[in-house]
C-alpha cells in the first residue's frame, strides 16, 4: 500500500513498515501444547526457559514451536498433536498415546515456557537435537534455532553445526541440566549473550 502526498501529487511515500502481530494468543496456541512426551512415558523430560529481549526483558506474548526425533532418531510421521472434533470442530487434545514430536508453547506473563518431552535420538552425523522456531513482537520473519541436551559431549564435540559456530557461542545452543532434573534453555533474540539464530537456504 502506498500514501500519496495530495500537498506534492508528484511523489509517492511508502507506507511506513509495522509488525505483523503479535495476535499468537488468539488462534495459535492450544492446550496441550508443550505435553509432546505421552502421558506417563517414562523417559520424560522437561524443558523450560526465558524468552527474553535485547535489554532482558522477559516476551510475555511470544511463542515458540519444538520438532524433534524420536528416541531412535526417526522423524515421527504420526497426526495427533492438534486432534479436533469432526462434529463442533472444537480441540479434543492430543491422544497421549503417539509421539508426534511436535509442540507449540506460548510464553506467560514473565516470559516463560515450558515443554515435557521425549530426548531425541541421533540423526546421521549430528547429535541429538530440538529445533525450535521462535515467534515474537517486533519480528518480521520468525527465528530458528536449536536445543542441543548435555550428556554425550562427544557427539556435542563432533557436532558439525555446533563445529560451525564460534567456541564462545556455542553454550547458547546447549541446554543446561538442573539439579531437579529439568533442562533449562533461554533464548535471547538479541544483546549479550544472544542465542544463535539459523538461517535456511
Amino acid at each position: 500500500m502506498t500514501k500519496i502526498d495530495t500537498s506534492r501529487p508528484e511523489t509517492v511515500l511508502p507506507t511506513p513498515s509495522h509488525t505483523v502481530g503479535p495476535f499468537y494468543g488468539h488462534a495459535l496456541p492450544f492446550p496441550g501444547g508443550g505435553d509432546i512426551a505421552p502421558l506417563g512415558h517414562p523417559d520424560t523430560l522437561t524443558l523450560q526457559g526465558y524468552i527474553t529481549d535485547g535489554a532482558g526483558n522477559p516476551l510475555p506474548d511470544a511463542f515458540l514451536e519444538l520438532w524433534s526425533a524420536d528416541p531412535e532418531g526417526n522423524v515421527p510421521r504420526v497426526d495427533g498433536s492438534i486432534r479436533r472434533d469432526p462434529a463442533s470442530g472444537g480441540y479434543l487434545g492430543r491422544n497421549g498415546v503417539e509421539f508426534t514430536g511436535w509442540g507449540r508453547i506460548q510464553t506467560d506473563a514473565n516470559g516463560h515456557w515450558s515443554a515435557r518431552t521425549l530426548r531425541p535420538g541421533a540423526r546421521g552425523q549430528s547429535a541429538p537435537y530440538i529445533s525450535v522456531c521462535v515467534f515474537a513482537r517486533g519480528l518480521l520473519v520468525h527465528l530458528y534455532t536449536r536445543i542441543y541436551l548435555p550428556g554425550d559431549e562427544a557427539a556435542l564435540a563432533a557436532d558439525p553445526l555446533l563445529n560451525r559456530v564460534p567456541a564462545e557461542r556455542r553454550d547458547t545452543l546447549v541446554a543446561r541440566k538442573r539439579d531437579d532434573g529439568t533442562y533449562r534453555f533461554d533464548i535471547r533474540l538479541q544483546g549479550e549473550g544472544e542465542t544463535v539464530f539459523l538461517e535456511y537456504q
